[in-house]
């Protein structure tokens, strides 16, 4: 009688274990409105409306994630800068684990890809390195990337019209998500850093 009950509690601890096995991210440039940022928060090329604020994983934010106070950051024994290099490099380790999800437009052909779910890192995917070199036979060598909040990353063509097409509904998506990431569109080539070419709602 006992038996069952043992093999349950077992499959209990294990699942916990697996759950805490994953360390949780310590190295995150989160995009977000200006209006959010820290004193360690950075402006992209270009930027009128978006920082990168260095956040971490936490077990007891309510989103998963929280940004580094100055004391927590302090703590790190980082630079800004350090932080940056290091945080481009964990988002290039996430964004290779996964997979984009291809939309074709109404031609048939592959109007724009998007990383999305339920974790709220898919918008720090911004910076990742690899990022435009991943879309170039797709897209071209430069890319365009939107991520109107936490959830998603959307990469297009780099082509006003490929864009334009979607530009209400990522602004609806920004203005009406609680954890908002940006209202600019990047442009990103492979060895160059993200740099703003447009915005999908109104200027800041």
């Amino acid at each position: 009688m006992m038996r069952p009950l043992f093999c349950l509690l077992l499959l209990a601890a294990n699942a916990a274990h697996a759950q805490t096995e994953r360390k949780l991210e310590t190295l995150l440039l989160m995009p977000e409105p200006k209006v959010m940022r820290s004193a360690y928060s950075i402006t992209p090329a270009g930027s009128q409306a978006t920082v990168l604020t260095p956040y971490r994983e936490s077990a007891v934010a309510p989103s998963g994630i929280e940004p580094y106070s100055q004391e927590a950051f302090s703590k790190l024994g980082l630079s800004i800068e350090t932080f940056a290099e290091r945080a481009k490099f964990a988002a290039d380790k996430r964004l290779l684990l996964l997979k984009p999800e291809l939309i074709k437009g109404a031609d048939g052909k592959i109007a724009y890809a998007v990383y999305r779910g339920e974790s709220s890192l898919y918008a720090t995917l911004l910076v990742a390195p690899s990022l435009p070199k991943i879309f170039e036979e797709l897209f071209g060598k430069e890319i365009w990337v939107a991520m109107p909040d936490r959830h998603a990353l959307y990469v297009f063509p780099a082509r006003e019209e490929a864009f334009h097409e979607f530009a209400e509904d990522l602004a609806e998506r920004y203005t009406t998500d609680a954890f908002a990431a940006s209202c600019e569109v990047f442009a990103i080539k492979v060895g160059s850093e993200p740099k703003v070419v447009a915005t999908f709602v109104g200027e800041e």
